[in-house]
């Protein structure tokens, strides 16, 4: 399966993007109110600047405190993002989340955002793509 596939089946493919300038307890707001595990942090809304997720937050909190939040969310996002394009495959998608040991990928095309990955999503896909060749393998053996 294909990243523009699983773009495709997600029932909210919206990427949440804040500015650079936002403080923490807006992005943390934000993960909250929308149920989410990351927020892209972009100045325009159409190219990755950076990716913060909760895991960050909460290192930071382990390391600084609550004074975090008082602070700018560019001081704590990664910048050197790992992405991914519209025909990567679920593989390999998973296999760089899990080298990596992150959760959220954007999605690039031309250097714009178009979407946003995790890792619950590639492996919604890869288990959907295995059920289908079980199935097709059980019709062979089966004689359908």
């Amino acid at each position: 399966m294909l990243v523009h596939q699983i773009l495709k089946s997600k029932s909210d493919d919206t990427v949440v993007t804040v500015k650079p300038g936002a403080l923490v307890s807006e992005a943390v707001n934000i993960l909250a109110e929308r149920k989410i595990g990351t927020v892209v942090i972009s100045k325009d809304g159409l190219r990755a600047d950076g990716i913060l997720s909760e895991r960050d937050i909460v290192r930071m909190l382990s390391q600084r405190g609550g004074s975090i939040l008082n602070d700018r969310v560019d001081a704590y996002m990664t910048s050197k993002l790992v992405t991914c394009a519209r025909e990567d495959s679920a593989d390999s998608v998973l296999e760089k989340m899990t080298d990596g040991r992150f959760r959220h990928m954007p999605v690039l095309e031309n250097g714009q955002l178009i979407g946003l990955i995790t890792l619950g999503d590639a492996v919604k896909a890869r288990l959907t793509e295995l059920a289908m060749e079980k199935d097709a393998l059980e019709g062979m053996i089966m004689g359908h």
